[in-house]
């Protein structure tokens, strides 16, 4: 997996709701076809494949070799690691398309949590798996950079192709956030 520094097309292109489901489908399916994600997401295939260009254009989605037949395309998610550079590096218009692509990933990750919490009982052995922590920690700015380096490694480990995962393993969403106490006096 390769880490790159997003730049403004990249958060465009992230910050559009289609294109999340996109990525999302690809995440659940492994591979897809245009007319498949047309189908889950119930929108037109040019929809998709307009949208599948894009996201491959900005190296987030890619082609299955030698899945295809004729004009049929398969696609998967290139497992590129997006970083967003630092605040105080962003152009406004950065800015502005991560906070619509931050806003859209909070939404997202609520709907989808209200949604486990109702078919939780529903899911077997499965409603118990969800570890949950709250916590601080107290660092300076190079230990909090190292403490997110040792996350992204232990998330690494174990993101791995779908021929590669055991057997009755599910997709589990993962979220890290952090940010300082801002009613700490510095």
């Amino acid at each position: 997996m390769t880490d790159s520094i997003a730049d403004l097309g990249t958060a465009k292109a992230l910050a559009n709701p289609v294109r999340q489901r996109i990525l999302r489908e690809l995440e659940i399916l492994g591979e897809a076809t245009s007319t498949t994600l047309a189908d889950r997401l119930r929108i037109t295939t040019g929809g998709t494949s307009y949208n599948l260009r894009i996201l491959a254009g900005h190296g987030l989605v890619e082609e299955v070799p030698d899945r295809g037949q004729g004009r049929e395309r398969w696609w998967k998610l290139s497992r590129r690691s997006v970083r967003f550079p630092m605040l105080s590096q962003q152009s406004p218009e950065l800015q502005a398309a991560i906070e619509q692509l931050n806003a859209l990933w909070l939404t997202e990750d609520l709907e989808t949590f209200a949604r486990f919490q109702t078919e939780r009982e529903r899911m077997g052995e499965w409603s118990d798996a969800m570890p949950y922590s709250r916590g601080s920690i107290r660092v300076d700015l190079d230990e909090l950079a190292d403490f997110f380096e040792d996350y992204l490694a232990l998330l690494k480990r174990y993101q791995r192709d779908p021929e590669q995962t055991p057997r009755g393993a599910r997709t589990v969403l993962t979220r890290f956030i952090a940010f300082p106490d801002s009613e700490e006096d510095v």
